[in-house]
């Protein structure tokens, strides 16, 4: 029986279901692997003086899991550098903060190209290879010149950003056929599938037919697999104790007023600064509002070395204080904002907590804070989802109340309108998007994508590419 190799850039198997750095995605993955032999494989983390390439092979949780330690040019020039500052901000339609150095992409270029040379020996006949993000985009031309001819797929996170932001990347053309050597690519929404699909046409002068490409006399299959959560177990999760007692400290803090939650990684994709500037708003616009509601901002501190970061952590802290000065009370403070992590189970009680979910990035691949918090609301009594357009998630949840994330007064006006809405809207709402949480969970996005990469057609096959169906 053939395995699944799993490659990441960090390798995140989850030991404890509880904490929060091990989410729905770590342990569906874990269950394919386990459920298959297979092994994760990944960058440890740790830097070292002189790569050497050896590989620490280990168990957690049940998964076989093999680590490489990377120099510490390799850390700056290919993660801070190439897949933080300069992909990342470019998938996430900011050229304007895209750093373009050739040292990034030397440095890009050759983790890959050692990542392949590590990986390619542990990979047998058979095996089935998964790689994950935009750190490893060109893994499998590295493997393909290495001769791995396996069914190789790749899984994108993130978005695909627009042709004529694309363009403006040093080099894009060579990253973009990169791609096409996986026998197949996912992309999380219908949106980021069709960015690509006009970036093939146009730049590469390719045509995308029937849900594939075919380049160099090989077909690689295209699709979109929007991913999921657990729905039912994070569902369940907001009964354990400890989201249980979470819910009931929150709720004795209300004091009867109405919360609003936004719970992000510390990032500039995911329009923090606007969504206290629209709650701003509704503050001054509906001045019935003060000290009937708050908005608990839980926001985790992540790439603390780039530079953007410490600014956008700098004018956050601005922005929160000088509300709160304007509009704060004796007894009470608009906004409680929150720089920590916090484990699974307490933030599904803070989920069920707040009367409004505030889902607001002003790009996103596909947002799973939004599933979550839809899955930990109480049956009888649900919040309300207000979800950016620009999240891929807003193509499976139109029952939320979507928004332009960049309309202040939208987002205003419909922040006002969840808050004010009647149990049985929300009930309605509610079920629907909670049928879809359920229907399209984390396994059944995982299962989705490993038939179709085992129904793909491999390079070991041969015979004429353009006949393929």
């Amino acid at each position: 029986m053939s395995r699944l190799i799993v490659v990441s850039n960090r390798v995140n198997p989850p030991s404890d279901a509880g904490q929060g750095s091990a989410g729905g995605l770590a342990m569906a993955l874990s269950a394919a692997l386990r459920e298959y032999s297979g092994v994760w494989f990944g960058w440890s983390g740790e830097t070292v003086e002189t790569f050497s390439g050896q590989i620490s092979m280990q168990k957690i949780g049940g998964v076989t899991v093999a680590l490489v330690d990377l120099e510490e040019q390799d850390r700056e020039e290919y993660y801070d550098g190439y897949a933080n500052r300069t992909l990342w901000p470019l998938f996430h339609s900011r050229t304007d903060l895209a750093a373009y150095e050739r040292t990034f992409g030397e440095g890009y270029a050759r983790v890959n190209r050692r990542f392949a040379q590590t990986l390619a020996p542990l990979i047998g006949p058979d095996d089935l290879v998964w790689v994950h993000d935009y750190h490893l985009i060109p893994l499998a031309a590295e493997l393909r010149a290495l001769g791995v001819a396996n069914r190789i797929g790749f899984f994108l996170h993130i978005p695909w950003p627009g042709r004529r932001q694309m363009v403006t990347l040093p080099q894009h053309r060579q990253l973009a056929e990169s791609l096409l050597a996986y026998d197949l690519v996912g992309f999380q929404s219908r949106d980021a599938l069709d960015a690509f699909g006009d970036y093939v046409g146009r730049e590469l002068a390719l045509t995308m037919a029937d849900g594939q490409v075919i380049h160099d006399g090989r077909a690689t299959r295209i699709g979109a697999f929007p991913i999921g959560i657990e729905g039912q177990a994070f569902a369940d999760l907001a009964a354990a104790p400890l989201a249980q007692d979470t819910l009931a400290r929150l709720r004795a803090s209300q004091a009867g007023r109405k919360m609003v939650v936004g719970v992000d990684r510390l990032d500039y994709s995911k329009g923090l600064e606007e969504r206290f500037l629209a709650y701003e708003q509704m503050l001054a616009d509906h001045a019935d509002w003060a000290e009937r509601v708050f908005l608990l901002q839980i926001a985790t501190p992540s790439r603390d070395t780039v530079q953007t970061y410490q600014e956008i952590r700098a004018r956050l802290d601005a922005v929160s204080g000088r509300i709160n000065g304007a509009y704060a009370t004796l007894d009470w403070v608009p906004i409680r904002y929150v720089n920590r992590a916090y484990r699974r189970d307490e933030l599904a009680g803070v989920y069920r907590a707040a009367h409004v979910g505030l889902v607001t990035p002003l790009r996103d691949g596909m947002n799973l804070v939004a599933k979550e918090y839809v899955a930990a609301q109480d049956p009888d009594d649900p919040g309300v989802l207000v979800l950016s357009k620009f999240a891929g998630a807003a193509e499976q949840m139109d029952a939320a109340l979507i928004v332009n994330p960049f309309s202040r007064e939208e987002m205003s006006e419909a922040l006002a309108r969840a808050l004010a809405m009647d149990r049985s809207e929300r009930l309605k709402r509610w079920r629907r998007l909670m049928d879809g949480v359920l229907r399209d969970d984390v396994s059944a996005w995982r299962d989705r994508f490993v038939d179709a990469l085992r129904a793909s057609v491999s390079s070991n096959e041969t015979g004429d590419m353009s006949k393929t169906s």
